[in-house]
């Protein structure tokens, strides 16, 4: 009997993964979801993974540092960032990019990841000419803890996150998408470790994930096709 594959990924796209596989219900495949930092820090010190799924950036580091097989990436979604507060908490507006800086400047507390989208929101605030005066004010949670459980226990006023990781959290309120121009998309992907035990079948699941004929699921994560 084939051993089940197994796969590591970054918070963000747990919940996807579980409805894709079990969409496809092919071969048997188990997902450990860890901080983003984490798994990739496990692929790269050799821990024994068939696939691995984390931002495009993050893929390709582990492809140019020889942990990752070279030619074995497979863009799967797009996922843009989100703002939200604690359930009942006013609405602040955030229908431009002056009205999200206005927003991130009165928040008492102002909540970010430690992934791509955290990274991107650092250089905005930077552009914006506000990092100084937000970075008392920040809060990381630590990998592998959604923003939006801190904003449901009260500890962060307005938070930023994938829409994956907001949409279906208890105790939130989604306020929508950062505005288009400001928006930050990041390409999730998969890859295949060259630690694998079964790499044609974990290329095969990778290519499979992002067949056209999954994006409804997709698209119901709060993501799109790659």
């Amino acid at each position: 009997m084939t051993a089940a594959l197994t796969v590591i990924s970054s918070m963000a796209t747990r919940k996807l993964l579980g409805e894709l596989i079990d969409k496809l219900a092919g071969a048997p495949v188990t997902v450990e979801s860890v901080g983003g930092v984490d798994a990739a820090r496990r692929v790269a010190a050799g821990e024994v993974f068939d696939a691995v799924v984390l931002g495009a950036d993050a893929i390709d580091r582990l492809i140019a540092d020889g942990q990752v097989r070279a030619g074995s990436r497979v863009d799967l979604v797009r996922s843009g960032v989100a703002l939200a507060v604690k359930a009942g908490a006013p609405r602040p507006d955030i229908g431009s990019a002056q009205a999200v800086r206005a927003a991130v400047l009165a928040a008492r507390t102002v909540g970010c990841s430690t992934g791509p989208s955290g990274v991107a929101l650092a250089r905005l605030f930077d552009h914006w000419g506000i990092a100084e005066q937000v970075q008392a004010r920040l809060v990381v949670p630590p990998p592998g803890t959604p923003v939006g459980a801190l904003i449901a226990r009260g500890e962060v006023e307005l938070g930023f996150q994938q829409l994956s990781e907001l949409m279906f959290l208890p105790g939130i309120d989604v306020l929508g998408p950062l505005p288009e121009p400001i928006q930050i998309t990041t390409v999730f992907a998969g890859g295949v470790p060259t630690a694998s035990r079964q790499p044609q079948a974990a290329q095969a699941l990778l290519e499979r994930l992002a067949a056209p004929d999954l994006t409804a699921i997709k698209r119901a994560n709060g993501m799109d096709s790659a």
